[in-house]
């Protein structure tokens, strides 16, 4: 590819991270989510918004560490990714997961951004992945779940 694909590359990538396109963006998602319906749970959903909003941001960060940082350990799977309660113990602790994922999706963009970033080449502690693997997976991952946070507030809302 020659410079000119790759740049464009990156901002197909940067687009498909922000959610822009064919889906609904994350702070249209959660804003203004209702605190009482957090922590509920729906006929036929397994899930609260609470264990979603951390699943993904868990997820996340565990994509963006291992991308960056060859000494990241992930957490154990399943039980590593999932939140231990079905409900935040604050509307704080829902702020804080909502901007600590603002903020680990800012730093991938910024990774993908950079042109000092090699799409290509495999991470070197890795096992195949590359950068580029790995955002279309946060990305695949966040819209994933996103699809559910939203149908879940609308199921909880009536």
């Amino acid at each position: 590819m020659d410079k000119n694909q790759i740049e464009s590359l990156r901002e197909h990538l940067l687009n498909l991270l922000s959610g822009a396109w064919a889906h609904m963006e994350f702070d249209k998602a959660v804003a203004d989510f209702p605190p009482d319906l957090r922590g509920n749970k729906t006929q036929g959903i397994p899930y609260t918004a609470w264990q979603l909003l951390e699943h993904m941001r868990i997820a996340q960060w565990d994509i963006l560490e291992f991308s960056r940082d060859p000494k990241h350990v992930s957490p154990d799977w399943p039980s590593g990714y999932w939140p231990q309660t079905e409900a935040p113990v604050s509307n704080s602790g829902w702020d804080e997961s909502v901007s600590r994922f603002k903020k680990d999706l800012e730093a991938m963009r910024k990774l993908v951004e950079s042109p000092e970033t090699d799409l290509f080449s495999k991470i070197p502690h890795g096992t195949g992945q590359t950068i580029l693997q790995e955002a279309m997976l946060m990305a695949d991952h966040n819209a994933y779940h996103l699809g559910q946070l939203v149908l879940l507030r609308k199921l909880l809302a009536g």
